[in-house]
């Protein structure tokens, strides 16, 4: 899995998530810095779990697409001898 790379602007929008989350249901308030190391390591440790379940999401969904278009195809074939 490659690494997990946030612009500076999603960054930021993180670290005043995780600010506020620790402010509003743990009552404790965490620095900038704290949150950023947080996020890295979630992002490190926990990604990887994140990103595979983004995969099989997207696999899933594909699938279902191909479903669709060979069924599509299928109501496209024309009567012959060999079907019928």
């Amino acid at each position: 899995m490659p690494d997990i790379d946030f612009s500076k602007d999603e960054k930021a929008a993180l670290v005043r998530k995780i600010q506020l989350y620790f402010n509003e249901e743990l009552g404790q308030q965490i620095g900038q810095f704290d949150a950023e190391f947080l996020i890295d390591f979630v992002s490190r440790e926990l990604g990887a779990y994140y990103y595979n379940r983004g995969l099989q999401d997207a696999q899933a969904t594909l699938a279902a697409k191909l479903d669709d278009v060979q069924d599509a195809i299928y109501q496209l074939e024309l009567p012959t001898e060999f079907r019928k």
